[in-house]
């Protein structure tokens, strides 16, 4: 058999507005919440309004062969089609019914008249995973639900999520070896919600750090070596997905990131890291999906890392970043290859250093990006009452590339010393789109510059672009060296 579905769990909620059958089988279609508008909020002293999210659908599977799916969504539509495009999946529709070809495993989203109220389809390849489940080391869930409010690691701990497992909760570990969360079941971390530590006199005004308020991160690592983190999805997270401190040898394969709707939702964070690998996830948030960051306190390094084979969505701030916070004195051998940027918002490759480090030796390569026709601009709400400006004629575009060296008020804390960014790459970058989105780069001062930076192969539509102006790259003060080729 080609096809095996993931059971769902009795008492979880499973969707009648949109019916899957993957060669034939009923694939059960999950629900989870995502951003509908890009408005977004520093922080009011409460969790942002649902009324700013919507519901959106997931359904999951193994698959050893191409697959035939069809979808049955309980509304009237006329189009659809199947991102990442790269994938060349046709969809056919016929008398509400859309069919169509999965070629491989991976993650993909299934749009209808837009990118609203999505089905996305989490296919996996067949794996075993070498667990000892008689190890007193191995936690295991199994099929069905489970609360385990914040499980704290310790060293050669191994987390099992079976298929068909829904664990509530969050996991985390500080100064562990050989740890590793493993399978096929669901982390979910809707039970998890801010506590309010005091009351401040003036909330949400948009520049200070939330200082008042405790959220805990779905998988939060510090200071450790030698991870593992493989195969499971995690949905409705309350702040960062995936966090990750002074870590080193890490492994992350085929994570399923979704229902990221609520404030600092970021998908993988990896801050002052060394010796990292990040391979075939599918990432969609609210704010940044894969970043690399550095912060004080922890190893004055963030290097050695891979990004690669992985579908990216972001629904407010940026897709693949470097930065804002920098804070070390080397960032450096850090790369994304072939990545799909199905939707970005802001921006879709990002390095802002606001700090001292020395950004260098990072290469983008292989990325595709797709942009809509209209987009929403992003807005940050300033009150309660306040509801998102929709302009059905918005003219505006988010940024494809850019470096920049700059001050914040709120992430440099005050900090005078500014940093470099350098040696950057970015090869056959292909973008899909009516209009060529623009690019930036721009230094912060004559000793705090954006130097060589190589743009090897820029393409629209297929078609390559050898001139800045064609290009809209953007080349502004204290830049040097910013070559098209």
């Amino acid at each position: 058999m080609a096809v095996r579905v993931d059971p769902v769990p009795q008492g979880v909620a499973v969707s009648e507005n949109v019916l899957c059958h993957i060669d034939g089988q009923v694939a059960p279609v999950r629900l989870c919440r995502v951003s509908a508008v890009p408005f977004n909020r520093r922080w009011p002293g409460h969790q942002r309004q649902i009324e700013q999210s919507e519901e959106a659908f997931f359904a999951s599977f193994e698959m050893t062969a191409p697959v035939t799916v069809q979808v049955r969504p309980n509304r009237a539509f006329e189009s659809a089609v199947v991102r990442p495009l790269s994938r060349k999946v046709q969809p056919e529709v016929r008398d509400g019914v859309i069919t169509f070809v999965l070629p491989s495993p991976g993650g993909y989203s299934l749009e209808m008249d837009g990118y609203h109220h999505n089905l996305h389809l989490f296919a996996d390849a067949p794996k075993k995973y070498a667990v000892d489940f008689d190890d007193p080391k191995t936690l295991r869930f199994g099929p069905g639900c489970h609360d385990i409010g914040i499980r704290q690691l310790c060293d050669g701990q191994t987390v099992f999520l079976d298929e068909g497992a829904v664990v509530f909760g969050c996991i985390h570990a500080a100064d562990c070896t050989n740890i590793r969360i493993l399978g096929r079941g669901i982390l979910d971390n809707s039970k998890n919600h801010e506590q309010i530590l005091f009351k401040m006199e003036k909330l949400g005004d948009g520049m200070f750090d939330v200082k008042n308020a405790k959220r805990e991160h779905t998988i939060h690592l510090v200071r450790c070596r030698n991870v593992t983190l493989d195969g499971f999805t995690i949905r409705d997270s309350l702040c960062y997905n995936v966090g990750l401190w002074g870590c080193d040898d890490v492994e992350v394969d085929n994570l399923k990131i979704i229902g990221s709707w609520r404030f600092n939702t970021d998908g993988i964070d990896l801050h002052n890291c060394r010796r990292c690998h990040v391979t075939g996830c599918f990432v969609r948030t609210f704010d940044d999906t894969i970043c690399f960051k550095a912060h004080l306190g922890y190893q004055q390094v963030c290097e050695d890392i891979v990004v690669e084979n992985c579908v990216v969505w972001c629904d407010w701030d940026h897709c693949l970043e470097i930065g804002a916070e920098c804070c070390a004195e080397h960032m450096r051998n850090l790369t994304f290859r072939n990545i799909d940027v199905i939707r970005s918002l802001d921006i879709a490759m990002n390095i802002g250093n606001v700090d001292y480090g020395a950004v260098h030796d990072v290469l983008f390569e292989d990325i595709r990006v797709e942009m809509d026709a209209v987009y929403q601009q992003p807005r940050l709400q300033r009150d309660d009452a306040e509801t998102f400006p929709a302009d059905p004629c918005s003219t505006w575009l988010p940024t494809l590339m850019r470096c920049a060296v700059t001050q914040h008020p709120e992430y440099s804390e005050g900090r005078p010393e500014r940093g470099h960014i350098s040696d950057i790459t970015f090869r056959n970058i292909q973008v899909l789109s009516e209009r060529m989105p623009p690019s930036a780069f721009r230094g912060y001062d004559a000793e705090h510059r954006v130097e060589n930076v190589r743009i090897e192969g820029l393409y629209r539509n297929g078609i390559r672009l050898t001139t800045q102006a064609e290009a809209a790259v953007n080349v502004r003060q204290f830049a040097d060296d910013v070559h098209l080729t």
